[in-house]
């Protein structure tokens, strides 16, 4: 059965006014437009004016079956009638084929609902604004906030011999970049009391005759004492002045290779592969794309039906001819091509603010974060389908990204995590794209080296999407 012309004939009564009708005519070229989006758009009908004003009825949950004309047009017609002082007529529906009424191919209907979803999304106005400067910000602040490079930490030195050669040490520990002396104080105790009220983090003790020791015998004895609170920058800061230290004794024996009796010495070359000089920007800025992705690309889909959920537009999509699957697809496909966008405009801030430009192809880097992006949006819908309210969905994505953070090597070693941690890091999709991004950048890594990482990634995008697909329920 098929449709030429649907008149559907509105009466409104108005007070001290002979009735109106309005008749709605819609052509069989026009029924797919002005009935089928009209659920998508949330159009409103203009029904007559009452006092200069227009009388606005919404058409929700109009249900265009195949075969099923007669009865949406009934269930129009049941809804308008519910609105005061309005009356319904049906007006005959005329049969020409034996075809189902509305034959909409699944094209069709992705087209249709992706307009709807770039429409709702660039509507918002904080949206699109945040989806380019959140990059932005990332991208120019953390990677010099997040630094886990220990510099300027606070020393106060206890010179108990003040001595030439006390002197001399003092003054190389003062000119190191690591460290900024806030003292020389007189006794360990006025030491101890700045680092109790937090003005120092270690303390380095000269004792008495320390000239005379290492001049007469070649050993002497120094006191390093640190605030191991932060027990990382207490023993690197430890490492760095025993390391000033040692240099310092080196360069006493060679001025006085007659006096001090010459020891062994081995001279060490250091080179730095894949970042000589050890910047750890270059570490973190590949490291940080990914992140980007995934608090983009994982929280706005985890909000997307839920906040169609208390909007109430989540039931005129329910009544739709549409299957899950296209339903999660069209919800999927903007916030992939905001991915691609959002890695666009990271690759080229890497490029200006840094010189960072990939070692190895770009076309893998866009192919892993494509998988990336899917993995992590069907992680979203999951979480979405769910959650009832967006502060749920809110509480729920913060809870899981959190620990996909800690736990993805993006701050810290994962070879350096207990056992248990790192079994748990196996099921981390961030791990396996940060370690993409590390090694495209900075290593020039091909597709053969990253084999594991596509297998792990394209695994967890069929279970997640599957998963999304699955748990949305048109009946609910």
């Amino acid at each position: 059965m098929n449709l030429n012309v649907v008149k559907l004939v509105v009466i409104r009564k108005r007070k001290n006014v002979q009735k109106e009708k309005i008749i709605i005519t819609t052509s069989k070229k026009l029924i797919f437009c002005q009935f089928f989006l009209l659920i998508f758009r949330n159009f409103v009908y203009t029904i007559g004016k009452d006092g200069g004003k227009m009388k606005k009825i919404s058409i929700i949950a109009l249900h265009l079956g195949y075969g099923g004309v007669e009865k949406s047009i009934s269930t129009l017609a049941n809804l308008l009638a519910t609105t005061p002082d309005i009356e319904i007529e049906i007006a005959s529906v005329y049969e020409l084929y034996d075809k189902p009424v509305f034959p909409l191919d699944d094209k069709i209907k992705v087209k249709y609902l992706l307009e709807k979803e770039f429409k709702q999304l660039l509507r918002n106005p904080m949206l699109p604004r945040m989806l380019l400067v959140f990059p932005c910000i990332i991208l120019l602040v953390l990677p010099w906030a997040a630094n886990f490079e220990i510099k300027n930490m606070n020393l106060s030195i206890v010179d108990n011999d003040r001595s030439p050669y006390s002197t001399r040490l003092v003054q190389k520990v003062g000119a190191s970049e690591y460290f900024h002396l806030i003292d020389v104080s007189n006794n360990y105790q006025e030491a101890m009391q700045c680092i109790e009220k937090g003005d120092a983090d270690l303390i380095l003790e000269i004792p008495p005759h320390f000239e005379r020791d290492l001049l007469k015998t070649g050993v002497a004895k120094v006191l390093v004492s640190a605030n191991t609170v932060n027990g990382t920058k207490g023993t690197l800061g430890s490492s760095y002045l025993s390391n000033i230290v040692n240099a310092y004794a080196t360069e006493i024996r060679i001025s006085h290779s007659g006096s001090i009796s010459p020891s062994p010495v081995i001279k060490i070359d250091t080179q730095g592969r894949f970042n000589p000089y050890l910047d750890y920007k270059v570490f973190m800025v590949p490291a940080l794309m990914a992140q980007l992705l995934m608090m983009l690309c994982g929280f706005l889909p985890a909000l997307n039906i839920v906040s169609e959920k208390e909007f109430g537009t989540i039931e005129q999509i329910n009544v739709t001819p549409v299957s899950k699957f296209t339903f999660i697809l069209a919800k999927l496909i903007p916030y992939w091509v905001t991915g691609m966008l959002i890695l666009t405009i990271s690759i080229i801030l890497a490029w200006l603010v840094y010189g960072l430009v990939p070692a190895g192809h770009l076309w893998l880097l866009y192919f892993f974060a494509l998988l990336f992006i899917i993995v992590i949006s069907g992680m979203g819908l999951v979480v979405s389908n769910y959650s009832r309210t967006m502060q749920q969905a809110m509480f729920v994505m913060f809870f899981f990204v959190i620990i996909i953070m800690l736990m993805s090597g993006l701050f810290t070693p994962i070879n350096s995590m207990p056992e248990w941690a790192q079994a748990i890091t196996i099921a981390n999709p961030l791990k396996y794209f940060i370690q993409v991004t590390r090694m495209v950048y900075l290593k020039g890594s091909g597709f053969d080296d990253l084999i594991m990482q596509f297998i792990a990634l394209l695994f967890m995008a069929i279970m997640l999407n599957g998963w999304a697909v699955f748990s949305y329920k048109k009946n609910s």
